[in-house]
């Protein structure tokens, strides 16, 4: 009967029961045993559900020039019924004579999509985003917006990883037969060359650092999680990486929580043994979400070698890059994923402090501490 009223929620885009927090199972079980695994190329195949889902690859670009953006595709599914693809690409300006310039959003719906035999490749008219034979790095193309013209290499320096033995939750009062998942697999640190050309701008050259992700919501985004909170930084040696999602009461309001530290070459620490913090806030009028003004990220796990680590970042967060209004910016896939789902309103906080901020790590008995450029994300779904 669960199964049951969940598919009619997945369907009808309604609130699901209260099943408890046992509902879900938590990738935090697998870290217990496994903390992480490194990312082999399979691990990157699309899996282009049949059933609800959204399925994503995403490159965030801290450019040497000092513009910030992302492209990413986004791949939904709902009920089995009807699959939409779209590329969205996102470039945010530096600061010139104290003002900021409004960010370029641009989103734009895919048509004849469809993967190469290993679903390694995405491909649709116009756009691709093709790995090299060897999956160290991605190319990323679009010509579907004249606005944006995309063409960037994003290559790894690191180790990717994700968390666990696959980097799963599962949701569902059977273990053994779940009807939903939530995946994260991270390329935390890259190196990336390449253009965004604009009609503004000409060409952009987003030459600098990257950070790639793919991920995986096998259901309804609002029935997975009511909040997200994201931490991309990346300072000259090293790249700190997390993702804390919250779930709705339906499953307990459980917190899971995936990230690690890597530099060039090696993965210092990763798994779920982290925090994401608010530590100040004020309320958004307009939304009455609490919209973050300070933070503060913990990581905390081993190396290889059994070294305890411990990292902190914490700051301001300073005036945001953007507030989004996801039924306002991406209303095709969205809103009939949400459906009319009263209390749901998901927006989007985008910052990235004009000041660095300082990570602060400790390997053994060994600390450092380094400046670096901070990205970071708070959503409020329901």
């Amino acid at each position: 009967m669960n199964w049951l009223k969940q598919q009619v929620a997945n369907v009808a885009g309604t609130q699901e029961p209260i099943y408890g927090p046992s509902a879900i199972q938590s990738v935090a079980k697998q870290a217990q045993a496994t903390p992480y695994t490194e990312l082999q190329p399979d691990d990157l195949k699309w899996t282009a559900m049949e059933s609800t889902c959204v399925e994503t690859q995403v490159f965030y670009l801290m450019a040497d020039s000092g513009h910030t953006g992302m492209v990413q595709v986004i791949y939904s599914n709902v009920a089995g019924i009807h699959t939409t693809c779209q590329f969205n690409t996102k470039i945010f300006y530096p600061t010139k004579n104290g003002k900021t310039p409004t960010p370029l959003w641009c989103s734009d719906a895919l048509d004849n999509q469809g993967f190469d035999e290993h679903k390694l490749s995405f491909y649709a008219d116009g756009c691709a985003v093709t790995p090299n034979p060897d999956t160290t790095a991605y190319t990323v193309k679009s010509a579907i917006n004249e606005s944006s013209i995309v063409n960037l290499t994003v290559t790894r320096t690191s180790p990717g990883f994700q968390v666990g033995t696959n980097g799963k939750s599962f949701f569902g009062t059977d273990p053994h037969h779940p009807w939903g998942t939530m995946r994260h697999a991270f390329w935390p640190r890259c190196h990336v060359q390449g253009t965004i050309i604009t009609k503004e701008d000409g060409a952009l050259d987003f030459q600098g650092r990257g950070v790639f992700i793919h991920a995986l919501q096998g259901m309804k985004p609002h029935h997975a999680a009511a909040k997200w909170t994201f931490a991309d930084f990346q300072s000259p040696t090293y790249s700190a990486i997390m993702m804390e999602y919250t779930t709705p009461p339906s499953y307990g309001s459980t917190v899971v929580n995936v990230g690690g530290i890597v530099k060039d070459g090696e993965i210092i620490c990763a798994g779920v043994t982290n925090t994401a913090e608010h530590t100040d806030s004020k309320e958004d009028k307009e939304t009455e979400w609490p919209e973050p003004t300070a933070v503060k990220f913990t990581w905390r796990g081993k190396t290889k070698g059994g070294e305890n680590v411990s990292a902190e970042l914490a700051g301001s967060l300073g005036e945001r890059l953007d507030k989004v209004d996801v039924m306002a910016k991406v209303p095709g896939f969205v809103k009939t994923l949400v459906g009319g789902l009263v209390g749901t309103k998901p927006y989007i906080y985008q910052y990235s402090p004009h000041q660095n901020l300082t990570l602060k790590l400790k390997i053994g008995e060994e600390e450092k501490a380094e400046e670096g450029i901070l990205f970071s994300e708070a959503t409020f779904i329901c």
